[in-house]
């Protein structure tokens, strides 16, 4: 049985399921001067709710299980000589197997791999097989024994709710375990990684030249991992985005939510959102075409050099990227704030723009940081914009007019192409990824800690 036979099966028995109970929840209350307590569509949809969460659990656990299943069946099967004769792990020689087109084999491929994958392959079809049938079984039983239960005494809303509620908890509960997962992912690497390089020097090095030797007598065979360069390169572009992010940001939100009419609101807010939806490779190269050049023959003009690839272009590009995460965001908040602390600054004889910078933005300031932060977040994040206009130099350098790299594009480059997890060049990038993820969790305590402050004053 495939996935789509699986699926079609499933929403037939799912619509019969509802179908007979809300039916049957009918014809009960039909039939008898007593009233079921709950209106008759909640016994179908408890019934639905017993066939559909026990699938989709199935359906999880098989693809969770999928592979050590099968890869546990291959390893058992393979002879030992085949085994001892490969050249690698029994790790390698599944994953060989795996690889191989059982229709049209690469020539002078090992009979024994073949017949292997063969295998491989109706052990799977095999076992999904069974796993499918024994899903739907349980799934049917249950949505059997639901509608057993519909009666008179059963309160059939009040199980849905129940059911909605549990539901929630899981989703919020796989939130939580995938932000654990990829935190102690990244811990466990970086620290594989600090067994082979100081934290110190990493974290307070001034040099960045992840090279490893591949042979002792390389030229440059020491690898510096210092990545203060990184951090402040990092920090130079985040700052010159938010430079023209913020003001232009905050001064369109609030002409948008406190000085312009329904018309122009209504043509200007899509327009600055359409900002948003642009791809950041095309900010990359408008940044590598035309904003670069521009700076640098600006420069020339006036008599001094600016870098083809600089921090000011990246950062002002992604600036403009980011003016609409500030601006749509704020404009809400600033919506927002009830009319009665406008009328009450005009009665006190307070003018509009006195009222607006006296009690609207204080009153809105939550919302603006929230806005704010987001958009640093946003701005930390960016890779392709940097590596078009800024580079992948790591120069530790204040100046806005020389090349620099930032955090994000240093992990990508680690990790471009066929990489061993083994090597403290590939380990960096985890090491990079753990550091920015504690940069950006003090920057949102920081950040909530304001929010919370002024929140008490004005609710």
């Amino acid at each position: 049985m495939g996935f789509w036979s699986f699926s079609v099966f499933i929403l037939i028995i799912a619509i019969s399921a509802y179908w007979y109970g809300n039916t049957k929840a009918l014809r009960l209350n039909s039939n008898s001067i007593e009233k079921l307590p709950s209106l008759p569509k909640y016994y179908g949809n408890y019934a639905l709710i017993w066939l559909i969460f026990p699938c989709l659990l199935g359906v999880f656990l098989w693809i969770t299980l999928n592979t050590y299943i099968l890869d546990t069946i291959l390893i058992n099967h393979l002879p030992k000589e085949l085994e001892n004769s490969f050249a690698g792990g029994i790790n390698m020689l599944v994953d060989r197997v795996k690889t191989i087109n059982i229709d049209n084999p690469f020539p002078g491929t090992n009979p024994e791999l073949i017949d292997a994958a063969i295998f491989l392959e109706n052990k799977s079809n095999e076992v999904r097989a069974y796993f499918l049938w024994g899903i739907i079984s349980i799934s049917v039983l249950l949505c059997f024994v639901s509608l057993k239960k519909i009666s008179f005494k059963f309160k059939a809303r009040q199980a849905v709710e129940k059911s909605n509620v549990t539901l929630l908890i899981l989703c919020s509960i796989v939130a939580i375990i995938t932000t654990v997962g990829i935190v102690f992912s990244l811990i466990f690497e970086a620290m594989r990684f600090f067994d082979q390089v100081s934290i110190f020097d990493f974290l307070f090095g001034l040099s960045w030249s992840p090279q490893m030797a591949i042979r002792e007598d390389q030229v440059a065979s020491q690898g510096s991992f210092g990545a203060i360069p990184l951090f402040t390169g990092t920090l130079l572009i985040t700052l010159i985005a938010m430079l023209v992010a913020i003001p232009v940001g905050l001064a369109s939100a609030i002409y948008l939510a406190e000085y312009s009419s329904s018309t122009t609101r209504s043509i200007i807010k899509p327009l600055l959102e359409i900002l948003a939806g642009v791809p950041t490779v095309v900010y990359g190269f408008f940044a590598a075409i035309t904003v670069g050049p521009f700076f640098r023959e600006f420069a020339d003009f006036f008599g001094f050099n600016i870098a083809s690839e600089s921090a000011i272009a990246a950062g002002g590009v992604m600036g403009i990227m980011i003016i609409p995460f500030i601006s749509s965001l704020s404009d809400d908040v600033i919506s927002a704030v009830p009319q009665s602390l406008r009328d009450g600054s005009y009665a006190m004889g307070a003018t509009h723009s006195e009222t607006i910078k006296r009690v609207v933005l204080p009153a809105a300031l939550p919302g603006i940081v929230g806005a704010i932060l987001l958009a640093v977040s946003r701005a930390i994040g960016e890779t392709m914009i940097v590596v078009m206009a800024a580079g992948i130099a790591a120069n530790l350098t204040s100046n806005p007019f020389e090349a620099v790299t930032t955090v994000t594009v240093q992990i990508v480059t680690l990790l471009v192409g066929d990489q061993e997890f083994d090597s403290a060049k590939t380990l960096a990038a985890f090491a990079l990824g753990i550091t920015l993820f504690c940069m950006t969790l003090f920057l949102n305590l920081y950040a909530l800690k304001i929010v919370q402050r002024y929140r008490e004053r004005y609710e």
